[in-house]
């Protein structure tokens, strides 16, 4: 099993989801979060000054998959989520060695 995190603009989130229910995908967690990478954030105008936005918003997903999901889910994502502009985002794989439900106990991938 894998641990996919992608962290995306706000506004590709209806569309990043949309396609991985096409692909299969039950179920994942989302967050509001803030951060920079290459980009360095940017300066926006209020009142006649300008001010550095250092932290710009973005979606983070959380979505764990079976194996042999993890390539399909990978392309699902970089392909709803990418506009081609510095900023598109970051997808990150982990192995995940259990999943338990905690509702009826089920593990493995039946847990999913």
């Amino acid at each position: 099993m894998k641990k996919i995190e992608a962290i995306i603009r706000p506004y590709h989130l209806d569309q990043v989801k949309e396609a991985l229910l096409e692909v299969g995908v039950q179920g994942m967690t989302v967050s509001e979060v803030r951060g920079f990478g290459r980009q360095r954030g940017h300066s926006e105008m209020y009142r006649g000054r300008e001010y550095q936005i250092d932290f710009i918003p973005k979606v983070k997903l959380e979505i764990i998959v079976e194996s042999e999901l993890e390539t399909r889910v990978i392309e699902v994502i970089s392909k709803a989520a990418r506009s081609g502009k510095l900023g598109d985002g970051k997808i990150f794989v982990y192995p995940i060695e259990e999943v338990i439900r905690i509702r009826t106990g089920e593990s493995g991938p039946d847990a999913i």
